[in-house]
């Protein structure tokens, strides 16, 4: 949820002159997402959000150049780059990382707010992934996959 949320703020922001929390939070409304001034306040940080100068002398909101907006892109590269081997075993997913990097790795899954995801655990370069059933570890092994492509 937090991830579509910010996903959806990040594009409304490319397409709309959006000024104020309460604007987007508006915005939100019309696209289906219900969300406090608050969380929104939160998003706002966590996306590193800027106000920049629009040509008609208002300001906007903005994600900083180098942003990455789509955090499944930043999952992409930590995976490409740290992990060596994933297996499901049950309902558990386990992930193999370069030594240190494991806790990376959950990090990254944790971000994705899975539904299905019941939590994570980190050593120093292996990571389980708790998902509530067999068919949940079995998609996130193929979505895994797919990071390595």
């Amino acid at each position: 949820m937090k991830e579509a949320r910010q996903k959806k703020i990040l594009e409304l922001i490319s397409v709309i002159d959006i000024d104020t929390q309460n604007q987007l939070i508006d915005e939100l409304r019309k696209a289906g997402i219900h969300s406090t001034q608050a969380t929104i306040s939160r998003d706002i940080k966590d996306l590193r959000l800027i106000k920049e100068l629009t040509a008609r002398g208002t300001y906007r909101y903005a994600a900083p150049a180098g942003v990455e907006a789509d955090h499944s892109e930043k999952l992409k590269k930590i995976f490409r780059e740290s992990v060596t081997d994933y297996v499901c075993a049950q309902n558990i997913v386990v992930i193999k990382t370069l030594p240190g990097l494991a806790s990376a790795a959950c990090s990254a899954i944790d971000k994705l707010d899975l539904k299905d995801m019941a939590g994570t655990l980190a050593g120093d370069d292996t990571a389980f992934i708790a998902m509530r059933d067999k068919e949940a570890a079995e998609k996130l092994c193929r979505e895994i996959g797919e990071y390595f492509v």
